[in-house]
């Protein structure tokens, strides 16, 4: 299935993310037997996003979808959701709102015999595409290259 390009369309519905007072985190489209349109929403808002956050946004989002024609009038379903917490970091602002905060590191190789590890998160450096991090009082500088996922780390105590 043809479809268009994905930064079109979140060109397209940004404006409307914005009335909803949103973000648009992600957009993925998936083909197959049952294709849809997945659009993931972020806020800083407190509560993060819910499910009338996801209505509003869906309602709204229709008919700018409908005249966009993502599919070029083939059928899709459109998915509205939250990344959830154990998203992966993607964005500057994804860095930026976790600096002090506990994430998960996954590696692509073994540092001192780890691929998977929880740090405090010191420092961004988007120019150098590296992070500092303090991984139980030892200091780490990590390109970003190095990193499969890194998300915040999520206690359940």
């Amino acid at each position: 299935m043809k479809v268009k390009p994905l930064e079109e369309i979140e060109q397209a519905l940004t404006p409307v993310a914005q009335r909803c007072g949103v973000s648009i985190y992600e957009i993925v489209f998936h083909q197959g037997k049952n294709p849809s349109l997945t659009i993931y929403l972020d806020t800083d808002a407190e509560g993060g996003i819910d499910l009338n956050t996801c209505e509003k946004f869906h309602m709204a989002a229709d008919p700018v979808l409908d005249e966009l024609d993502p599919t070029f009038g083939q059928g899709y379903t459109l998915n509205v959701s939250s990344p959830g917490l154990d998203r992966p970091f993607k964005k500057d602002k994804d860095f930026l709102r976790n600096l002090g905060k506990k994430v998960e590191i996954k590696l692509y190789a073994p540092l001192k015999g780890q691929k998977f590890f929880e740090a405090i998160l010191l420092e961004y450096n988007a120019q150098a595409g590296n992070i500092t991090v303090d991984k139980l009082g030892e200091i780490l500088k990590l390109n970003l290259t190095q990193i499969v996922k890194i998300s915040q780390a999520i206690d359940f105590e």
